[in-house]
């Protein structure tokens, strides 16, 4: 099983990274809230986010790279030697920097917060995206921190049904992908938790 996909320009990819040791990413509900404000200024730019799951010690996202003219347009780089995949490695590194900078200055810590590699798993199969996006939202129950994917408040899973809320996901992307709105909720709930070969 390969972790370490090169990014292209519009593909889609499961993204996951997990804290060193025991160690927690978010210890409150304001370490939830700036990690996904530092995603959305320097993920949102180069990537379609179409769920995610903030865990204590761990993160899942499945995003779609956007298309070379605009990573072109966001690094002011007309370069033909341009390297696409460095590109999006350096933006994803530095949103992981700024959220560790910040956590451990908050938090009186020193050293790495986030393993060093950050697994991306290209994704093909569009019954496997039905299948990621409610094994993403179903990670809290899959390890005990709720009942059910609406429970928990740091998934997509509510943002996605809120659908009288503005949200920068791609809700409608999702809806096709699973039906519409009740046939995306009745999947969660008839799948419950699942494992993917990850």
């Amino acid at each position: 099983m390969k972790y370490f996909d090169k990014f292209h320009p519009d593909n889609f990819y499961h993204i996951y990274n997990h804290a060193v040791g025991d160690e927690n990413l978010f210890r409150k509900h304001d370490n939830f809230v700036f990690f996904l404000s530092r995603y959305d200024k320097y993920i949102s730019p180069i990537a379609k986010t179409f769920s995610y799951c903030l865990m204590p010690n761990h993160f899942h996202v499945l995003i779609q790279v956007r298309d070379e003219k605009a990573i072109r347009l966001l690094s002011k780089n007309d370069d033909d030697e341009f390297d696409f995949h460095k590109f999006i490695m350096q933006q994803l590194s530095n949103f992981l920097n700024s959220y560790a900078k910040a956590f451990n200055k908050q938090h009186n810590r020193k050293g790495a917060l986030f393993l060093d590699f950050t697994r991306r798993k290209e994704i093909k199969d569009e019954f496997y995206f039905s299948r990621l996006i409610n094994y993403i939202h179903q990670n809290p129950v899959h390890h005990g921190f709720c009942k059910s994917a609406s429970e928990w408040d740091y998934s997509s899973y509510n943002s996605i049904i809120s659908i009288n809320k503005n949200s920068k996901l791609e809700r409608n992307a999702v809806f096709d992908w699973f039906g519409g709105i009740e046939e995306f909720i009745a999947f969660h709930q008839k799948e419950g938790s699942i494992d993917l070969d990850l």
